[in-house]
């Protein structure tokens, strides 16, 4: 053959396989070139378990003889895997099959499109059949057991001509020691003409169900996820660790191996504190004191969230006594009144926010991390008009940058590889009538702020991949802990966007600005139902004084520990209730000294001194504009 025209067969992997499944019958043995070496591996095998591409599958048929007792070995899997599997069923089942197989690439379940299956069942697709190398040739399962990698399989390249006309995508599934545990898979008759989108939608529902099978196998131990990126934390690719009390890495998965740069011999058996410089105790508190904290490690930054975390490690109440009635509250939702706590300004900022709302007029919420943005949206939510309409939110960090689009405005059936049978309806639209939150709107991607403005402009919305436009009648809150002003200027956030959500804007104090500390409080103590608590002098002047980087979110986390540590009868909260990691941070942290006006006028002489003066320098260095840094100046008469 022409070298030429060997080079366009191959350049076409289902000609190629063709050609070679010709040449293999015609001259009794496998050319090579025409395969890819994956797929011409796995044919050589097939060859050595004397196996022809012309034989009758149902030769070689090996089956379970009790299916009841094979699910059952199984069942820690099939749970594990459900999800997914319902998931995948739903989006490809129409027109073909999804296949969960056992380590020895044995059918555990499969669901979809029964008629791709021959009436005489030769094709032996059924619960309890092995579709091993061995058995069946080269195929989707049998080849990723072997390989223990994702694996594509187009048309032609299966070994056996009985099942040459499917596709299949496949992944493997790993428990945390890095051992197989089971093949997830996509079978469809013809070309697979998106390979590779179906490859990352098979590898991310593997992920998943690794995710499931890891918290599953250390349910007595600490799990914890990271990410380098924030929004990635809770998506297929975050990285696993399992740890004793002790601090011990136990398991850590295949993710988390290459986020850190070592494998897995490596890394278990080590301490967390050789591995991102904190001790256990130190981490947990801050994990449980944010839902989502950072730690810098020789990796870099990594945000790392709890997932689990044994019931034994955590403080016992006591059992209340019979003659104290706990009254929970009705809703978890506070008024304006008793969130405000006591902060006067606060509560006119609320009530003028949510006369905002009743006139279709946006509401911007500002703040620090911590400091309660979407428990303040929830609040003007609930004290509007609109309150017994849904409230819709929407976190614009934590999705994937690729799907926000998607999930704002929705989509229509087959506007891309892997949407729903019937496509998906967006947030917008959920919102229809009711309330959108749209949380950290700072992080949405400059050219989704576009399309966002528009909807915004023309009270309209066009889900993706066409289709009929839907007016919307909605009360919109937007939030974010980030400077927008600061971003407009950096080019990093439209300004005509900014003015469309800032109709008008809240900014939540944080904890070291409240004027009213001893209210926040109290209003903190009646959610935990113990108003009766009242907190010692000396502490609550120590607690005033701390800096609360956490704000909020760490004051409610301290306080609901030191209840916890509480007896029913004590009443006055002192030092012996709070957590020794809180203690010595309580001591170690510096306290809060002077005004804010003063705090401001250091940090910019501090700012001038480091930059000799250069306003360019310290006003970057500030996280500010040049023009703010100016006028700041001017005010505190630093000029």
């Amino acid at each position: 053959m022409p070298q030429r025209l060997r080079h366009e067969l191959i350049s076409d992997p289902v000609i190629a396989a063709r050609t070679a499944r010709e040449r293999l019958q015609s001259e009794g043995e496998l050319p090579g070139g025409y395969l890819r070496d994956e797929i011409e591996a796995s044919w050589r095998r097939s060859l050595q378990a004397g196996l022809h591409c012309a034989d009758d599958q149902a030769q070689k048929l090996d089956e379970v003889a009790d299916l009841g007792l094979f699910r059952e070995q199984h069942d820690l899997l099939l749970n594990a895997a459900a999800p997914e599997f319902e998931q995948l069923s739903k989006q490809f089942g129409d027109d073909g099959l999804i296949l969960l197989g056992n380590v020895d690439a044995r059918i555990l379940a499969l669901d979809g499109n029964q008629d791709i299956i021959t009436p005489d069942r030769r094709l032996a697709l059924r619960q309890g059949v092995s579709w091993s190398e061995d058995h069946r040739g080269t195929n989707a399962l049998g080849t990723v057991v072997i390989e223990q990698r994702p694996i594509l399989i187009n048309e032609q390249e299966h070994f056996l001509d009985t099942v040459s006309h499917f596709s299949c995508t496949s992944a493997p599934i790993m428990d945390a020691g890095g051992k197989l545990q089971g093949v997830i898979d996509i079978t469809r008759v013809g070309r697979n003409w998106q390979p590779q989108d179906t490859l990352g939608v098979v590898q991310m529902a593997a992920r998943n169900i690794e995710a499931r099978l890891f918290t599953t196998e250390y349910q007595k131990g600490i799990v914890l996820a990271f990410h380098p990126r924030r929004q990635y934390l809770r998506s297929a690719w975050l990285g696993l660790v399992a740890l004793d009390e002790d601090g011990k890495l136990l398991a850590i998965n295949e993710q988390g191996c290459q986020l850190l740069g070592h494998t897995r011999r490596k890394v278990v058996g080590r301490t967390i504190e050789e591995l991102v410089g904190e001790k256990v105790g130190a981490l947990l508190t801050k994990c449980l004191r944010e839902p989502i904290t950072v730690v810098q490690t020789q990796a870099g930054q990594l945000f790392c969230e709890l997932l689990q975390f044994p019931k034994r490690l955590t403080p016992a109440t006591s059992a209340p006594s019979p003659s104290r009635k706990v009254n929970r509250p009705k809703t978890l939702v506070p008024t304006l009144e008793q969130f405000a706590a006591g902060e006067s300004r606060l509560l006119r900022a609320f009530n003028m926010a949510k006369r905002a709302l009743d006139h279709d007029v946006p509401v911007l919420i500002k703040g620090e991390t911590g400091t309660g943005k979407e428990i303040a949206a929830h609040v003007l939510h609930h004290g509007a008009s609109r309150r017994n309409r849904p409230l819709v939110a929407v976190n614009c960090a934590a999705i994937p940058e690729g799907l926000i689009e998607s999930e704002l405005f929705g989509y229509r059936e087959g506007a891309f590889t892997g949407s729903r049978r019937g496509g998906m309806v967006g947030r917008f639209q959920q919102a229809n009538g009711g309330t959108l939150f749209l949380d950290e709107i700072g992080d949405m991607p400059l050219p989704l702020q576009a399309r966002l403005l528009r909807v915004l402009q023309e009270r309209r919305v066009e889900p993706l991949g066409g289709g009929d436009a839907v007016e919307l009648d909605i009360d919109l809150i937007a939030a974010s802990h980030r400077n927008l002003k600061q971003l407009v200027a950096e080019g990093k956030f439209r300004e005509d966007l900014y003015y469309r959500l800032s109709g008008v804007s809240v900014t939540l104090p944080s904890v070291r600005n409240r004027k009213d500390f001893p209210g926040l409080c109290r209003q903190l103590l009646h959610k935990f139902d113990r108003p009766d608590i009242v907190l010692a002098p000396d502490l609550q002047e120590r607690l005033v004084n701390y800096d609360w980087p956490g704000n909020v979110r760490q004051l409610e986390m301290v306080l609901k520990v030191a209840v916890a540590f509480m007896d029913q009868e004590e009443q006055v909260l002192t030092e012996e209730h709070l957590s020794d990691d809180f203690l010595e941070e309580l001591d170690e942290r510096p306290v809060v000294v002077g005004t804010l006006q003063e705090t401001q006028e250091q940090l910019i002489r501090q700012a001038l001194d480091q930059h000799d003066g250069n306003i360019s320098g310290a006003a970057k260095s500030l996280g500010i504009s040049r023009a703010t840094l100016y006028r700041r100046m001017k005010t505190q008469e630093l000029e």
